[in-house]
């Protein structure tokens, strides 16, 4: 199977370039193929013909969206476009990586693929939008949803906390929003198995069971066998340009449906510390 990544450098790109070895794999950064410019989208999809295309890259930094909502859409929205006309053109299958944050938070149980759309935020916007054009520009295309994503080699959750205790005795933590933390190495598999099983529609992938913040923060200290103190605190002493989800459970039902099953976010971690363990000290 052949498959072209965009985003290569990001997060989950690193993940889906380690975990699809075995494919037909080609990684394309910023720096090699901009989604915002569909001349080079074009481009880049012609020279790699691909059966797939994974559209990985993205514009993810909550806050920044907020105070630069041109961007924001240029390259979630209108970038993604680029990429699924493109697609079109060389009959190549798309996988897009969407959001939680196309949700308002406000439901108790979990999401499901179908339920409306009604983001809070301009990423949530940004994702949203380019759910619906693509499906018009692209029917058969397939959206992945995810949420809370961790993994080695860049900022997320688990890192910024490990750092923190390091320095700090004590944090404190929101326990007041709740979700599915998702491990990239994880994700990345389900996407390949995705991708193997010819996937159409929306679908929600994310680690198996649901947690608050405070209760992840928590988790991994525990795990890594760190003392500092975490304490439960809420949303409103931790006031941010763009609003958080209070609830924003993805259901793994869709997933289920292509027999695809995540191991829980637990075992995630625990996996993702020894990868950053091992990463640390080739590093040192």
């Amino acid at each position: 199977m052949r498959v072209t990544v965009f985003g290569a450098n990001g997060l989950l790109g690193r993940a889906l370039m380690q975990e699809c070895r075995d494919q037909d794999i080609t990684g394309l950064n910023s720096q090699q193929a901009d989604i915002r410019n569909p001349e080079q989208v074009r481009v880049a999809l012609h020279n790699t013909h691909p059966e797939w295309v994974v559209l990985a890259a993205a514009y993810t930094d909550v806050d920044g969206c907020e105070s630069n909502p041109e961007l924001a859409f240029d390259v979630n929205c209108r970038g993604a476009i680029h990429v699924a006309e493109a697609a079109k053109e060389v009959g190549a299958r798309l996988m897009f990586l969407s959001t939680d944050y196309v949700f308002d938070g406000k439901k108790r149980t979990p999401y499901e693929v179908d339920d409306q759309r009604a983001p809070q935020t301009v990423y949530g916007r940004s994702k949203a939008e380019a759910e619906e054009q693509l499906q018009r520009t692209l029917p058969g295309c397939c959206i992945v949803r995810t949420s809370w994503l961790f993994g080695v080699g860049g900022k997320c959750f688990p890192d910024t906390i490990l750092k923190l205790a390091a320095t700090r005795s004590a944090l404190d933590v929101v326990d007041d929003q709740r979700g599915c933390p998702t491990f990239t190495r994880d994700l990345a598999q389900a996407i390949t198995q995705l991708c193997n099983a010819g996937a159409t529609g929306i679908i929600h992938a994310k680690n198996s069971g649901e947690c608050s913040w405070y209760e992840f923060a928590r988790e991994i200290l525990r795990s890594a066998g760190l003392k500092t103190e975490v304490r439960p605190t809420t949303s409103a002493q931790f006031v941010r340009p763009a609003p958080r989800p209070e609830y924003s459970v993805l259901s793994p039902s869709s997933l289920t449906r292509y027999s695809v099953a995540m191991p829980t976010w637990q075992d995630a971690l625990q996996r993702y510390l020894i990868e950053r363990s091992t990463a640390m000290s080739l590093k040192s």
